[in-house]
């Protein structure tokens, strides 16, 4: 582990374990969570975390849920729901989801609880007095029909960097950050007005200032070509200054400096990884000094996600982290994962294109579906679900799990013990590649191994 080189964040007490952290991302509570979703980070986290556990490894797992992008008031209200009962209802059905494909966690964040949001707002208010993220008059935009201010998904328009359709935040496509000003023909998402400037004292955050902090990381870090593209787009340039509060109608309610601002929902994600991480190391800490303590614990960092949110853990919640005195940045690492398809589209829950994950799980083994998307997992390029692939693969490999079908050719003992020691290297998280670890258990499976070790274990989830 890197030696601490800030005041506030010291060395680990002696006859402290240093911990293995894995995060895996806050889903947003606008719907259920999907099989795409299942395929690519979370069943991912949960089989690596496992994996290390099996090895010895101390680790822990932190996620919670992301309820205030204004997608979920956005659903709320297109659908005449009450928008309390809709988060509360889907959060019910993500916890489902999770223990439906065993899927685990250690520290959960639930801005639904009433811990939340005063953790959140003790860090913004030390960003602000600190002047890490001084307050400037900056201007923003509304529209000039429902007088929403212009951001997530109360902007659209296609990215002036690659001419991508998107939302307000970061394009899907190339990872650029995404507002009214970087966009070609940005309108607003709700009603199609025009964008109208207005002029607002908010909190800033000067990503610029941390330029050489994250270049330090990024040089250390494992992290897939396609990010280190978007952080040399990035790094070509001035990294841009990001308002981190607006006013606006849906998010955490800033207080003291910030009344009448509510805080953005990736500033609030970034921040609840920074407290969820460090209590998970040290469930006592309670503020920034402590929890700066307990990050001086973390071993090894790594954060799993889908590609399209690779500009906000790979470069937003690094600036962040820095911003609030995280000094060195402990990332170790990304696992990221491509597209999953479902019939040559990208899965979405905004646009209910997707097999819902409860659905499957309640009507398929989880064993199965955990080894099938582990098998077919978009983590080097896009894959495409079907229903007619996930049988197919059943059929084969059912047998071979419960023993009923017999071995044609045995594997040579020599080589079995090869292929077992490759596949449980392949669950490390450097090289981290669940597909090939699932394809040489079916192999050794076949041979007539049944002694696979933990390796069965931690692909299925039927134990640590």
């Amino acid at each position: 582990m890197p030696e601490p080189a800030g005041p506030d964040q010291d060395a680990p007490e002696p006859g402290l374990e240093p911990i293995t952290v894995i995060t895996y991302p806050q889903p947003t509570v606008n719907g259920p969570l999907h099989v795409g979703h299942l395929a690519g980070p979370y069943l991912a986290a949960d089989i690596a975390a496992r994996a290390a556990r099996a090895r010895g490894e101390q680790v822990a797992v932190t996620t919670g849920l992301d309820v205030h992008q204004n997608y979920v008031l956005t659903r709320a209200e297109r659908e005449g729901v009450d928008v309390g009962v809709m988060t509360a209802d889907f959060r019910a059905d993500i916890k489902e989801t999770y223990e439906l494909g065993r899927i685990g966690y250690d520290r959960f964040s639930d801005p639904l609880t009433d811990e939340h949001a005063p953790i959140i707002r003790q860090l913004m208010n030390h960003l602000v007095a600190s002047g890490a993220t001084p307050m400037r008059e900056v201007t923003l935009h509304a529209c000039r029909d429902c007088a929403r201010t212009l951001h997530e998904s109360y902007l659209v328009g296609l990215c002036r960097s690659c001419k991508a359709p998107g939302a307000g935040g970061a394009c899907e496509q190339c990872g650029a950050f995404t507002y009214v000003d970087s966009m070609i023909d940005p309108v607003c998402g709700r009603c199609g007005g025009e964008p109208r400037p207005f002029q607002a004292t908010v909190p800033v955050l000067r990503m610029e200032d941390h330029r050489e902090a994250m270049t330090e990381m990024w040089l250390r870090a494992e992290l897939p070509p396609k990010v280190r593209a978007l952080i040399g787009r990035q790094l070509a340039g001035q990294l841009p200054e990001i308002a981190l509060a607006y006013p606006t109608n849906w998010g955490i309610e800033g207080d003291s400096a910030l009344t009448g601002l509510r805080i953005g929902p990736y500033t609030e994600v970034a921040l609840t990884d920074l407290y969820n991480v460090a209590k998970a190391v040290d469930p006592a800490a309670a503020d920034l000094p402590g929890y700066l303590v307990a990050l001086g614990r973390v071993e090894s960092l790594w954060h799993f996600l889908g590609l399209d949110n690779a500009y906000w853990y790979a470069v937003y919640w690094q600036a962040i982290w820095a911003a609030a005195g995280v000094n060195p940045l402990p990332l170790s690492g990304l696992v990221v994962n491509e597209f999953y398809l479902l019939d040559g589209s990208k899965f979405s829950t905004s646009r209910n294109h997707l097999v819902p994950a409860n659905e499957m799980l309640r009507t398929e083994d989880p064993a199965m579906v955990r080894l099938y998307l582990a098998w077919d997992r978009p983590d080097r390029y896009q894959t495409d679900f079907s229903w007619k692939a996930f049988r197919a693969f059943a059929e084969r490999v059912g047998p071979l799990l419960d023993g009923t079908r017999v071995c044609s050719e045995a594997f040579h003992p020599a080589l079995a013990e090869i292929e077992l020691a490759r596949a449980e290297d392949a669950l490390r998280l450097s090289g981290f590649d669940p597909a090939l670890a699932v394809r040489i258990m079916i192999d050794l499976l076949a041979g007539g191994v049944r002694d696979t070790g933990s390796l069965r274990a931690v692909l299925t989830g039927t134990g640590e």
